[in-house]
């Protein structure tokens, strides 16, 4: 083929693209890539930079008006599309004494981790539960919440959603509810009397695939993993570390999102590991850093948020105790049997 005669390759890609083609072996190697192609970097948000700007939004938009007063945590890799990582939403939501976040609704599960404050309440499905700090509060999906504020100073918590696994699958619906606040029908604590004590209400129809106890106090979870450290050596790479579960299955707490809590120890160095869950965490207790084979480390401290992307090789480290709650799409993953993980530095 001469420089005057036209590429038949070309050609040929042009002709198909009339027909709504395309030749696959040009984007094969992307497809069905040899290790997992994660767009998502690892990012710190440091909670003394962050609180002043939602402070401001305090100033600058009524809760009402906003309907969720919400800063979102957007990865620097995904400007615009409102992610921490690739499969998950994070945002730090604000409400101050005397608000309420009026009623709605969405097929999105959502968690809220509360990061300062006390005297605020989420209710779901018209049960109230008083939050403080530590403390994991899930909201199911298609349930009717509200969030109000009967104590004193700014309540922050941390948002998480599947937000992007919902919206890849077009299937996000939201309603609003006609009143700001859903009719209260349980008292507070009513579900976790119900589901609490591992055991259930005989005869009890509980159909959906969230747990049916959508509160769990950072108190007995603090005092879980104390007696977890009692009773056996750390992990080499996590620590201790616990899984919040569904009491009437034994199954994760929520069906698209893993929840945990894990505690490292003081002077932990743990092996390096990587997986293919893409994992956001909040920081509750005490200092240290997660170090990437790819990447600067991330020293953090309490109230600070950081992001693993999937399949970035880390290793976390703690000068004294440290606690930090993390959520990841790891029972997603496993699900679909696509999960996998690799310890150590091979």
């Amino acid at each position: 083929m001469t420089a005057a005669e036209p590429d038949p390759r070309a050609a040929y890609y042009a002709r198909l693209e009339t027909e709504n083609l395309a030749p696959l072996w040009e984007v094969l190697g992307k497809l069905l890539a040899r290790t997992p192609i994660t767009r998502a970097v690892p990012v710190l948000w440091r909670y003394e930079d962050v609180r002043p700007f939602i402070l401001e939004a305090g100033d600058l938009i009524s809760a009402q008006e906003a309907e969720r007063r919400v800063l979102i945590l957007e990865n620097p890799a995904l400007k615009g599309e409102s992610q921490a990582v690739d499969t998950l939403y994070a945002g730090l939501q604000l409400i101050l004494p005397g608000e309420v976040a009026p009623a709605h609704r969405h097929t999105p599960s959502a968690l809220r981790f509360i990061v300062e404050g006390a005297g605020a309440y989420t209710a779901v499905d018209g049960e109230k539960t008083v939050m403080a700090e530590g403390d994991f509060v899930i909201t199911p999906s298609w349930g009717w919440h509200d969030h109000g504020h009967e104590g004193d100073g700014p309540m922050v918590w941390l948002d998480g959603l599947d937000l992007p696994i919902v919206r890849f699958l077009a299937t996000t619906f939201a309603e609003n509810y006609p009143d700001e606040r859903f009719p209260a029908n349980a008292p507070p604590g009513a579900t976790r009397a119900r589901y609490g004590n591992v055991m259930k209400p005989v005869g009890d129809a509980h159909d959906r695939p969230t747990s049916p106890i959508f509160s769990y106090p950072y108190a007995a979870t603090r005092e879980a993993l104390a007696g977890l450290q009692t009773s056996r050596d750390a992990d080499p790479v996590c620590g201790f570390k616990m899984a919040y579960l569904n009491p009437l299955d034994g199954g994760p707490a929520m069906p698209t999102m893993s929840t945990y809590m894990q505690l490292l120890p003081a002077g932990f160095r743990g092996a390096a590991t990587r997986a293919t869950d893409h994992a956001v965490y909040s920081v509750v207790e005490g200092h240290g850093r997660v170090a990437f084979d790819d990447g600067p480390s991330l020293d953090w401290g309490p109230k600070d948020h950081f992001v693993v992307p999937g399949w970035a090789r880390h290793r976390f480290e703690a000068e004294a105790d440290a606690v930090l709650f993390s959520f990841s799409d790891r029972v997603v993953q496993e699900k679909l049997g696509l999960w996998r993980e690799e310890r150590g530095d091979s």
